[in-house]
C-alpha cells in the first residue's frame, strides 16, 4: 500500500514475544519448551488503572483482598459492561465488585461475616468507603448471607448476568457456613436469637468444605443467572497433579469456556473458571446435578486418600465448630501453605 507511513500513531501494531526461562529467577518450575508469537494487537489493557485502584492505596483492606489486577481480568471474563448485575457471595471487602462497578455494573455482595459487611473498621472505613474512595456507584446491598443456605425467596430466579467471586478455600481463610456445636449436636431447638442480643449478635459457623462450597456456588449460579450469564471463580489445584485439568467441578447448566492457571508457587497453583449458562435449571436438571456432585465428591476423597490434594487446604476440618467471635486456630488447623497470594 501506498501513503505515508506513522509509527507514532498506527493503524496496526503486530507483536512479537516469546516464552523465557524465568525458573531460575522466582522457583518456579523451568519452562518446557521456548515458544515464539507472532500477531496482530486487536485490544489491550488500561495499565493506567492499576496505579488507581492499588490495594495498598485503598480505604478498607482485609487480609485475603483480591489484587486489583486479577480482579479486573475476572471482570473481563465475565464480560461486565454498563447496566449489567454482578453478584458476589464470598463479597469480603469488595475488590471484586470494585472492577466491575469501573466498568459500569451494579453490583450486590454477601459474605457470612457480619462484621465485614455492617462494620468494617468503622464508618468511614468499610467496604462502601472502598466505593466512594473511587466514586463509583454504591452496591445494590451487601448482605450477610451465607453461600450454604441462600437468601433468594424461593420464586426468585435469574437475575444476575455474572457471579463473580474467590470462594474460600484454606489458604488465607477457612471456609465457613452457618451452624454451630449446639445447633449441630442437637442440644438447642431451632435456631433463635432472643431480642435483647440481635444488635451485637455474631451467628455460630461450621467448617465448610471446598466441594460443598463449590456445590453450592454452581447451585446458586445455575438458579440465579440469566440464560447465557458468566460465572467466573478460582479453584485451586496441586501442579503436581498431573490430571487437575480433569478435577474441575460440573454442572449440567454450565459449559466451561476458559481455564486460566496461575501459578503460586512451585506447588500450588489457582486455575480461574469460566463457565457459562446454556440451559434452564429444572427439577430434572437438579437431579442430575447432585449426582455429579456425589460423583465429584468421592472422587474428591479418593485424591485426599491417595495423597493428591492437601487436606489442610481442600478439605477444613468438619469437627471444628466455633462461634466466628470466638475462633482459635490450632497448630494442626492452620494451613501449611505461607506462599505469596495474590
Amino acid at each position: 500500500m501506498s501513503g505515508r507511513v506513522n509509527l507514532r500513531n498506527p493503524e496496526h501494531k503486530f507483536w512479537l514475544m516469546e516464552t523465557d526461562d524465568y525458573g531460575a529467577n522466582n522457583g518456579l518450575p523451568p519452562v518446557v519448551q521456548k515458544r515464539i508469537f507472532f500477531g496482530r494487537e486487536v485490544g489491550g489493557a488500561d495499565r493506567k488503572l492499576l496505579p488507581t485502584y492499588q490495594l495498598k492505596s485503598r480505604t478498607y483492606l482485609g487480609p485475603t483482598a483480591m489484587d486489583a489486577e486479577i480482579a479486573f481480568l475476572m471482570a473481563n471474563q465475565a464480560m461486565v459492561k454498563p447496566g449489567k448485575l454482578v453478584y458476589d457471595p464470598f463479597v469480603g471487602t469488595g475488590s471484586i465488585l470494585i472492577a466491575a462497578a469501573h466498568f459500569g455494573a451494579m453490583t450486590m455482595g454477601a459474605d457470612i461475616d457480619i462484621r465485614v459487611v455492617r462494620d468494617g473498621r468503622g464508618p468511614d472505613c468499610n467496604v462502601w468507603s472502598n466505593f466512594k474512595q473511587y466514586g463509583l456507584p454504591m452496591p445494590i446491598g451487601l448482605l450477610r448471607a451465607d453461600n450454604n443456605l441462600p437468601p433468594w425467596r424461593p420464586g426468585l430466579k435469574e437475575v444476575f448476568d455474572a457471579i463473580i467471586c474467590d470462594p474460600p478455600y484454606g489458604v488465607r481463610a477457612g471456609g465457613r457456613k452457618s451452624g454451630g456445636r449446639k445447633l449441630l449436636k442437637g442440644v438447642v431447638g431451632p435456631y433463635t436469637v432472643p431480642d435483647d442480643k440481635r444488635t451485637d449478635h455474631i451467628p455460630s459457623t461450621a467448617a465448610y468444605s471446598l466441594v460443598e462450597c463449590v456445590h453450592d456456588l454452581l447451585d446458586v449460579a445455575a438458579k440465579m443467572l440469566v440464560l447465557n450469564g458468566r460465572l467466573v471463580f478460582f479453584y485451586p489445584v496441586l501442579r503436581e497433579d498431573e490430571s487437575a485439568e480433569n478435577h474441575f467441578p460440573e454442572h449440567p447448566c454450565f459449559v466451561l469456556v476458559s481455564a486460566s492457571e496461575q501459578i503460586l508457587s512451585s506447588r500450588y497453583s489457582r486455575v480461574l473458571l469460566t463457565m457459562v449458562k446454556r440451559g434452564p435449571y429444572t427439577k430434572e436438571i437438579e437431579e442430575v446435578a447432585r449426582l455429579k456432585h456425589l460423583e465429584f465428591k468421592e472422587n474428591h476423597l479418593k485424591w485426599l486418600e491417595d495423597g493428591n490434594l492437601h487436606s489442610a487446604v481442600f478439605s477444613p476440618n468438619e469437627s471444628v465448630c466455633v462461634a466466628e467471635s470466638d475462633i482459635k486456630v490450632s497448630k494442626d488447623t492452620k494451613p501449611k501453605y505461607r506462599g505469596k497470594y495474590v
